[in-house]
């Protein structure tokens, strides 16, 4: 995948912005430090993002495009949402690190709100939803699953995650 040379300068403000969390307290860091670190100028940082939360939701929303560019079918059956649930997963474990650092600056609700925000489209645009609360109940499954999985250092294994939210959503 190729990316522009604004996906690039969108990519080095999220790096920077993870990296001064690492440093300081997400309400210690201006918009001026985020810019300096990421080495641009704060008009630049504002052309892309309105607040620093929203250099957050870029982050998710890049990885939903990349994970959903790599998917290769729409899943069908029980045995290909555990497929999915495994890959996401297994992205979540990679990318732990920054989920660390949003969990340590109590910054996670803004991951649930955009794991609902996602579900519910996906859920409309994709599939017929008997209820209108579905999209939540997945996404709520999603992030209470991944935030304890979290503060275990993702240390249990993505088999035995799939499988419990897989009978969870397909019981037997």
């Amino acid at each position: 995948m190729e990316y522009t040379p604004d996906e690039y300068t969108r990519y080095y403000i999220v790096q920077a912005l993870f990296k001064l969390m690492n440093e300081y307290r997400f309400e210690e860091i201006s918009v001026s430090d985020l810019a300096r670190k990421a080495g641009v100028g704060r008009a630049t940082f504002y052309r892309y993002f309105k607040r620093k939360e929203d250099v957050l939701i870029y982050y998710f929303d890049h990885n939903v495009m990349t994970f959903r560019a790599e998917q290769r079918y729409f899943p069908r059956c029980k045995e290909d949402y555990a497929g999915i649930i495994s890959d996401v997963l297994s992205l979540f474990r990679k990318q732990k690190e920054p989920f660390k650092l949003i969990r340590k600056a109590r910054l996670e609700h803004i991951y649930l709100d955009y794991l609902n925000a996602q579900f519910s489209r996906t859920m409309k645009a994709d599939y017929t939803v008997k209820h209108p609360y579905a999209p939540y109940l997945y996404a709520g499954m999603l992030f209470n699953v991944s935030m304890a999985w979290l503060d275990d250092d993702c240390r249990g294994e993505v088999a035995d995650l799939t499988a419990m939210m897989t009978d969870a959503i397909f019981p037997a």
